[in-house]
């Protein structure tokens, strides 16, 4: 593949924008993608009402303490790769190309699942403000107003999104902070308590689930990574924005879990939750502030969701232009726009992709919140769950191979306490997927969704299978990105040796 020329400005080209981002609009995109506002008004509340527990604070704390063994790893080896392709190059580089296919192959319907989904809830809550304003809307309009919009910036320079999102975080952080300030400002009974921080009441069954819901807000944290080609001194921002995010997340989410459980009183936070569900927040609050304050917060919690929209689109629009860069989709895919440097058949698929699920949905007069949000979200969240679990192994092989000067808390320790940890999270969401889609037991969906995972990841590894046989000098640039092309011929040269010594598929040195 040629690089376009610079005195063809008009031809698309096949390189995204560089150095536009610096760590601060890295870390918007990161936090946007978990959308802190959306998951303490969300699924928060929803976490105390299913659940029960007085634990949701202390599950935060330690879901934000695994996420950051896994982000000590994953960045590591962000400093040696960079790649917009994030997972899939990872996996590529410390699994096998094979096996790096067969994780694109789960990231992208991943991936886009999670964007489509939260058009889902933008409608409904963009719906119910016009309600209570006095126009009657449908979710669809909503929803539609919001694609147009995400459309639109896709297709735009990058930093113009970075911008977006830091006006809009800005503003939801503030929010949150302003909330949780006034919460614990009102204790029931007049007494703060820190009980709900104490670790005995994990020691329970719902141990499994209350850590995956816990999981699921961080979702999108690692688009960070994807970014990596548009930043600025990648090999230091990403690192950096990467466990800003993680915290930043982590900080904010455990705290307003506390922040709600000290205003309600721990032992009355699950009644409350279960009566109030998502205007359980404002409900607390509206007492103790100006009604405009709280009108601002659901204006904002609808902002939250559109930051998150705009940061999944750009995760998956990338994915597919990384892809298509190096062959493993048609190369129509691996082209960007010459002005702005966004993915232009990427994000212009993400959106025809959309827009056909959420009509599909209307027409069927479907439940937006129940299946469009919360159903497609946690498939979606299952597949990037999948993910990071193969990028924690990819970091610990690719680092056994040589060390490249990390240190051995770095390269060994921290992702293969994260690649433990992520195992057992993995095997109690498959098991009680069920569970978390609210399905019941005899229906086909508690082992259905695992299964169609394991199947793409299959029919990606297949793929990778018939590039190697017809397309060695493609097969060899899997994961490599934009600046694998000196390696390129000498690595085919081997491949090439390789297949003639092996049958095809076979493992032929370092090309498996």
């Amino acid at each position: 593949m040629e690089r376009t020329k610079p005195a063809e400005p008009d031809i698309v080209t096949q390189a995204l924008a560089k150095n536009r981002l610096g760590i601060p609009s890295v870390v918007f995109f990161g936090v946007a993608g978990a959308a802190p506002l959306t998951v303490i008004i969300g699924s928060i509340t929803t976490i105390y009402a299913i659940i029960g527990s007085t634990a949701v604070p202390i599950a935060y704390v330690v879901v934000a303490g695994l996420l950051s063994l896994f982000t000590v790893g994953f960045v590591a080896m962000s400093r040696h790769i960079v790649n917009t392709g994030a997972f899939y190059s990872y996996i590529s580089h410390g699994l096998g190309r094979m096996v790096g296919v067969g994780a694109a192959f789960v990231a992208l319907p991943a991936y886009s699942l999670m964007q489509i989904g939260l058009f889902g809830l933008f409608g409904s809550a963009a719906s119910g403000i016009l309600a209570a304003l006095g126009f009657s809307v449908p979710w669809y309009a909503c929803a539609v107003a919001a694609w147009v919009a995400v459309t639109v910036l896709g297709l735009l320079w990058v930093d113009l999104s970075g911008r977006v999102l830091a006006v809009l975080l800005v503003l939801e952080i503030a929010i949150v902070l302003i909330y949780d300030l006034v919460m614990v400002g009102n204790p029931a009974n007049g007494e703060v308590t820190f009980s709900q921080f104490s670790p005995a009441p994990l020691a329970t069954p719902v141990i499994g689930v209350l850590l995956v819901l816990a999981i699921a807000g961080f979702v999108g944290f690692e688009a960070t990574v994807v970014l990596s080609e548009e930043a600025k001194d990648p090999k230091r921002t990403i690192a950096r924005a990467t466990h800003i995010a993680v915290l930043l997340a982590g900080v904010l989410c455990a705290v307003s879990a506390w922040a709600m459980s000290v205003n309600t009183g721990p032992d009355q936070i699950a009644a409350r939750a279960a009566e109030h569900r998502t205007d359980l927040v404002f409900t607390l609050v509206g007492p103790h502030l100006p009604r405009f304050m709280v009108d601002l917060g659901y204006i904002l919690f609808l902002t939250s969701v559109f930051a998150a929209l705009l940061a999944f689109h750009a995760a998956v629009s990338r994915y597919q232009f990384a892809l298509g860069r190096e062959g493993v989709l048609p190369a129509a895919w691996g082209r960007t726009h010459p002005r702005t440097g966004a993915p232009l058949l990427g994000s212009i698929t993400q959106s025809v992709l959309a827009i056909i699920v959420l009509s599909a949905y209307a027409l069927a007069g479907a439940d937006p919140l129940v299946y469009v949000f919360a159903w497609l979200t946690t498939i979606g969240g299952l597949g990037v769950l999948i993910l990071m679990w193969a990028a924690s192994a990819a970091v610990i092989a690719f680092f056994v191979h040589k060390r490249r000067g990390e240190n051995i808390w770095r390269a060994y320790f921290a992702p293969g306490l994260a690649f433990l940890l992520l195992t057992v999270v993995l095997a109690a969401t498959c098991i009680g997927f069920g569970e978390l889609l609210q399905v019941s037991g005899d229906s086909p969906f508690q082992w259905l969704i695992p299964v169609c995972y394991l199947g793409v990841a299959l029919v990606g590894i297949v793929w990778a299978l018939i590039m190697r046989a017809a397309r060695p000098e493609v097969y060899a640039a899997i994961g490599r990105g934009s600046d694998s092309r000196a390696s390129v011929v000498a690595e085919t040269q081997a491949l090439m040796r390789s297949l003639h010594a092996d049958p095809v598929g076979a493992r032929g040195g370092p090309y498996y």
